[in-house]
Parts: structure tokens; C-alpha cells; sequence
């Protein structure tokens, strides 16, 4: 506030806190534990997660309102994966390169996988979470070789990492 009481403006956003948002492992979003069902807001929500390398945070982002969300496995989920690419399309929209040395389980012990995504926002990137859809266009792209288990990307063999070697 100035001195006649005012409210100040600032050019910049509004200061990061949290709001109660947890984006949970499954995807679900929830806000103070109660599920967000409305579809729209979901997929608004989905669509805004963002993380800040300065802050080391995730937050949502809609126009000027950005919130912290707390998450739980994985800030991004996989919705598809383009063998011929070698891509994934995630939850924000975005394309991102799949490495396969990146693979492996979710912690959670429900068979989901996960990867390693956004390289240039964290110095180990930031994980990645395969939708059950997308996994299983994943796992079409899996060959038993020789070798052991590789996977065709972009019409190269590679290798899965030896902790996948049960899938």
C-alpha cells in the first residue's frame, strides 16, 4: 500500500505461494482434497504446470494467477509417443525427445514408467510419467534382440536399461 493507502502495481507476477493444488501420481488434481472434476479446469491446468528453475518448484499458470502445485511423482504425464520420431507428447503440450536410458519404474510399484524429460530446466531433467495408453504404445516399439531388450526409435535400435528387463 502507498501512503494514501493504495494498493501498489507491480509489473511483475504475484508472488509464488502455495494454493492447496497437489498434482497426485495418477494425474488428478486435487485442491484442498477435494477432486478437481471439472473437466475444462483440469485440462487448463494440465496444460499450465510449469517448473521454475530458480524457485525449484512447479506451478500453474493461468493469465496472471500462478499458484504452487504440489506434486506428487511427476510434474508432466506422457499421452503419446511417436516410435518413428522417437518423441513423447506431454501433458503441457509440448514434444520432448524419449531417451530410453531414462526409463524406468515408478517407485509407486503400479508398473507405471517413467522418463526423464526438460534438460534444459534441471541439471538431471525433470521426470515424466507414462500414461497407461501411451506406455502401451511404448512397449510396441520393444524388440527382443541377442542383445537383450531394445527398443526402435526413429528407426534405431536402442537399449532399455536393464532394470525394464521384466516388462
Amino acid at each position: 500500500m502507498s501512503e494514501r493507502g493504495e494498493l501498489e502495481r507491480s509489473d511483475g507476477p504475484p508472488p509464488l505461494r502455495s494454493f492447496g493444488l497437489v498434482l497426485h501420481r495418477d494425474g488428478r488434481f486435487t485442491h484442498e482434497g477435494a477432486p478437481i472434476r471439472n473437466r475444462r479446469l483440469r485440462a487448463a491446468f494440465e496444460r499450465s504446470v510449469r517448473y521454475l528453475p530458480d524457485a525449484g518448484v512447479y506451478v500453474v499458470q493461468l493469465g496472471r494467477f500462478r499458484g504452487v502445485v504440489d506434486v506428487e511423482e511427476a510434474g508432466f504425464f506422457v499421452r503419446g509417443v511417436d516410435l518413428a520420431r522417437g518423441s513423447v507428447r506431454l501433458s503441457d503440450g509440448s514434444d520432448e525427445p524419449l531417451e530410453p536410458a531414462t526409463l524406468r519404474f515408478s517407485p509407486s510399484g503400479d508398473g507405471a514408467l517413467l522418463c526423464t524429460v526438460k534438460r534444459a530446466l534441471a541439471p538431471n531433467g525433470l521426470a515424466a510419467r507414462f500414461e497407461r495408453a501411451a506406455q502401451a504404445e511404448l512397449l510396441l516399439g520393444v524388440e527382443a534382440t541377442a542383445d537383450g531388450l531394445r527398443i526402435r526409435l526413429a528407426g534405431a535400435l536402442a537399449p532399455l536399461p536393464a532394470a525394464l528387463a521384466q516388462i
